[in-house]
């Protein structure tokens, strides 16, 4: 791997973060849609037909309501801080991004991508998302990124081409 132009990054991965990513994840394109029209609708219910209701029946929608805005950001917080207490994310991750890859490294493993190998750079939330595939991504928390951000922003747009870095600022 050319090593020209290279930026290092040293990545701490908290439950925060992967909260963060699993909460984007969870919430987007048409789910996330479903998820606001469920809970509103649920809502409209309870404010005014609720006085018409049998409690049990009212009991159903405050649970519906809570379900998308409580519930299931509280069940992903928790799998977040299981995740991150994990043997896999006690170890930093060290990403090294230069003009012929990217290098991942972490306890002892190595992975090499090439730039043709990534399929989609987003940033979302404080968080660029580098997706490999449908399923894999790895995540720079702005944290992580600090001050180097236009630098590897600059990186991805001389590497990538545009349908590839959507929602790169």
């Amino acid at each position: 791997m050319s090593q020209e132009k290279e930026l290092r990054f040293r990545i701490h991965m908290t439950a925060n973060d992967l909260w963060r990513f699993s909460m984007y994840h969870a919430n987007k394109g048409y789910l996330g849609f479903f998820n606001v029209l469920f809970t509103l609708a649920a809502i409209f219910l309870l404010v005014f037909q609720g006085a018409e209701m049998l409690l049990p029946q009212r009991f159903l929608l405050v649970v519906c309501a809570l379900m998308f805005t409580v519930w299931q950001p509280l069940l992903l917080l928790t799998k977040s801080r299981r995740q991150a207490a994990g043997p896999g994310m006690r170890e930093p991750i060290e990403m090294i991004f230069s003009d012929g890859g990217i290098l991942v490294e972490q306890g002892g493993e190595h992975a090499e991508l090439l730039w043709e190998d990534v399929r989609q750079v987003k940033h979302v939330l404080g968080e660029t998302i580098l997706y490999t595939d449908r399923i894999h991504a790895y995540l720079l928390p702005d944290t992580a990124v600090g001050d180097r951000k236009e630098a590897l922003l600059e990186l991805f747009r001389a590497k990538l081409p545009p349908e590839k870095r959507r929602r790169l600022r």
